[in-house]
């Protein structure tokens, strides 16, 4: 599948925490850096998702700010 989104990052599903209607996938980029996507149960069931399966965190956002301390 190809996808216009450039901001992709690729890494492994560690963890499915299920809701009463949305999910919260945590998926391990490396780095001990970890992202998690909120997604309705129904995706996390159609997708098959599991512990251990390698997953793209594909990130759309309309903004990006930068911070710096003080």
């Amino acid at each position: 599948m190809k996808i216009s989104a450039r901001n992709q990052l690729k890494g492994t599903i560690i963890d499915i925490l299920k809701g009463a209607t949305t999910s919260h996938v945590r998926i391990d980029i490396g780095g001990g850096a970890i992202v998690t996507a909120a997604i309705t149960n129904e995706a996390v069931d159609e997708l098959k998702l599991a512990a251990g399966q390698p997953a793209t965190a594909v990130i759309k956002a309309s903004d990006v700010l930068v911070a710096i301390a003080d």
